[in-house]
């Protein structure tokens, strides 16, 4: 498990305890990684970042135009393991959970664990954290600064 904000470190690892998840990310709504599990490769990371976030954005386009507030999570099951990405609503803005799972668990219990996670990451965030969003113009440059931290680089 490699973290930006060591805060994020105790309650990720109690969800990886709880949901038997094989990866996992958590991230902004824009794709900025905060903290990762079972990913070896920094692209790998970044991939799955961009594709989570991309696909939460366009599923809550989806649900404006259908005149929808929110859709939630979505769910994808494979044969073998299924994805489940869940926005959460964070001081700092809208974060996304992505979790791969396997056969050992449900979707029903990895949606309530993430809910959990999301609680206590909630409770977590220190007092003195900012609550300014992400710039977009600063995007890149806090990308690669998340990823070295992630993979020690």
């Amino acid at each position: 498990m490699r973290v930006v904000e060591s805060w994020v470190e105790a309650p990720l690892a109690e969800f990886l305890r709880e949901s038997s998840a094989r990866l996992v990310l958590v991230m902004t709504s824009a794709g900025q990684v905060v903290a990762q599990h079972g990913f070896s490769r920094t692209l790998d990371v970044m991939s799955a970042a961009a594709l989570g976030a991309g696909i939460m954005a366009s599923t809550s386009e989806l649900a404006r135009t259908m005149g929808q507030g929110s859709l939630g999570p979505v769910a994808h099951q494979g044969r073998t393991q299924g994805v489940f990405l869940a926005p959460f609503q964070m001081p700092r803005g809208n974060w996304i959970a992505l979790v791969v799972y396997g056969r050992e668990t449900t979707v029903g219990l990895v949606q309530l664990f993430v809910m959990r996670l999301a609680d206590q990451l909630r409770a977590a965030v220190p007092a003195a954290a900012p609550t300014a969003p992400l710039l977009a113009e600063r995007f890149e440059d806090e990308l690669n600064a998340s990823l070295r931290t992630l993979f020690g680089r």
